[in-house]
């Protein structure tokens, strides 16, 4: 009988053995599935991060590239004008349109008339007092004088 007691004692030590190894083992596992789930969560959020920067890359490439065409378009459409505009200087109707209206030259057998109407006098106060009468004469004294004209009738 004694010795099936010592066998019972180490039946339950080596299932306690046994238990705690596997524990351990188990433990080992569920640390192992932690790490990778962390590991694969990061790889997730750095391709999802890279996917919305390289989204907004093409999006800002795209509109610069609408953007320069456009410029590309306005260009071209200058270039032609300032063609035909040198076509139009090259002519000599031009030249002798510019010679008459910029330059008052005139033809052969033709007499130039120039009027100058002289520029009306503008008043520039000078003293404080001066700009003071001025500014009330300019903005108040005129507003009831138009006033009065309108009601009586006299402009």
């Amino acid at each position: 009988m004694a010795l099936d007691h010592v066998n019972t004692i180490a039946k339950d030590n080596l299932k306690n053995k046994v238990y705690k190894e596997q524990k351990k083992k188990n433990n080992k596992i569920k640390f192992y599935h932690s790490f990778v789930t962390v590991v694969l969560l990061l790889c997730v959020f750095q391709i999802g991060y890279s996917a919305l920067l390289n989204i907004s890359k093409i999006v800002i490439y795209r509109a610069k590239i609408i953007k320069s065409n456009d410029l590309k378009l306005k260009a071209q459409k200058r270039n032609e004008k300032l063609k035909e505009e040198l076509n139009n200087f090259n002519s000599l109707q031009r030249v002798e349109s510019i010679a008459r209206n910029n330059l008052k030259m005139a033809a052969e057998n033709e007499v130039l008339v120039i009027i100058n109407e002289p520029e009306p006098e503008t008043y520039v106060p000078k003293t404080f007092k001066q700009k003071l009468i001025f500014f009330f004469e300019e903005n108040i004294a005129n507003k009831f004088v138009r006033q009065d004209s309108i009601t009586t009738g006299i402009q």
